[in-house]
């Protein structure tokens, strides 16, 4: 799955997964440009989702590490996709970055409203975050920071996830696993954070390998399994 960040480039993200069988997308705005987008609707969303590639609400959530938008553009930016995503029964691929706390609390308001299915992307917050996510029946992803020899605490995190809510991603190009670390990532790469993630939580490579891949099709439905 390639990952949307603007509603308005949406066209460039449909053109890769047209172009690949095994490719699907997500649409949505990334936190850094909530300010840009601040017009795109819930119903606007919803509209992407009858085209049978969106499989996906996203990328979006809270990144307080950049700020490269208000945080209030943020939080509401971040609610229209949750509704987005409530209505569509999709996943909304979230986006968090030093924002544990408000992320928390405006999934347990909003899941409060009516359940919807998500995925903390690109899991890097702490351990009360993790828990209080899967409690509201959100998964969690982990990438190749995971493999960085001084994620001791995010490797532990890993290993407390049940085996039902765990996911593994590239997020390429960035945070190439080691040994490539500093790389281009490649989506290829997987395999590597799959290894560490196997090894923290005392499995092996196949185990972690079909688990996620299970999770993967059952979160992300709207994929056919024969993709």
């Amino acid at each position: 799955m390639t990952i949307s960040t603007k509603v308005h480039k949406f066209p460039d993200i449909r053109a890769i997964a047209e172009a690949y069988d095994d490719v699907f997308c997500s649409i949505g705005t990334h936190p850094h440009y909530a300010d840009k987008e601040p017009d795109v609707t819930a119903a606007d969303l919803v509209k992407f989702t009858n085209d049978p590639k969106v499989v996906a609400i996203g990328e979006a959530g809270l990144d307080y590490f950049r700020n490269n938008s208000s945080v209030e553009g943020q939080k509401q930016g971040f609610r229209r996709h949750i509704a987005a995503a409530r209505e569509t029964g999709l996943p909304l691929v979230i986006h968090s970055r030093e924002a544990d706390d408000d992320m928390a609390r405006i999934l347990e308001e909003e899941s409060a409203k009516g359940a919807f299915p998500f995925v903390l992307h690109c899991f890097t917050g702490g351990p009360d975050l993790a828990k209080r996510g899967v409690a509201l029946g959100g998964y969690v992803s982990f990438s190749g920071v995971i493999t960085f020899k001084k994620n001791e605490a995010l490797r532990a995190i890993a290993a407390s996830i049940p085996e039902d809510r765990i996911l593994i991603e590239t997020d390429a190009p960035y945070l190439a696993p080691e040994p490539y670390r500093g790389k281009r990532n490649e989506p290829a790469f997987v395999t590597n954070t799959a290894r560490v993630l196997a090894a923290a939580r005392s499995t092996d490579f196949e185990t972690v390998a079909r688990q996620t891949t299970e999770n993967f099709f059952r979160l992300f439905s709207k994929v056919p399994h024969a993709a």
